[in-house]
């Protein structure tokens, strides 16, 4: 069986606009130094409801500008039940469909992230100072009769699939 060590690092980010995405990953990379994982997990969590977590390109700025433009063409503002209460509906519509997390795997102490890819926090209601949740999973080798096993019983076809 094996064995795991977990790390939490709050993170708290500062947005200056009412849509805006940010590139996170150099903190997010910080975190996981700081947990001092070899191989295993990193989960990036957005503790509000009209605020989102993505992966995309970082070589362009302009995809940040593109996903809020088009989800803004797909979810108008000021049309739905909730901007009776604090008319803010479609942002939380948005942070919804985007989601409040990613996880990315870690190996040898690196986010593997392609070589365009950056994690992303999304603003849809800013500005405002968002709370992030950095969590990461240390993985260790499983034992080697178990890892025997478990290739025997034709589940995992080698031990790259059983190693992080």
């Amino acid at each position: 069986m094996s064995t795991a060590a977990c790390c939490r690092v709050e993170l708290h980010i500062h947005t200056s606009q009412k849509w805006q995405v940010i590139d996170i990953t150099s903190q997010v990379a910080e975190a996981v130094k700081k947990a001092a994982i070899s191989d295993g997990l990193c989960h990036v969590y957005v503790s509000h409801t009209t605020a989102a977590i993505t992966i995309n390109e970082r070589a362009d700025p302009n995809i940040g500008v593109d996903l809020v433009d088009a989800l803004n063409r797909l979810i108008p503002e000021g049309v739905w039940q909730h901007d009776k209460i604090d008319d803010n509906g479609a942002a939380h519509i948005k942070a919804s469909i985007i989601g409040p997390g990613e996880t990315i795997p870690v190996r040898n102490g690196q986010l593997l992230l392609g070589t365009w890819q950056a994690v992303m926090l999304v603003e849809f209601d800013g500005p405002r100072t968002r709370q992030l949740v950095v969590s990461t999973l240390q993985a260790f080798p499983l034992h080697a009769p178990l890892s025997n096993a478990v290739r025997a019983a034709g589940s995992v076809t080698g031990s790259e699939q059983v190693k992080l």
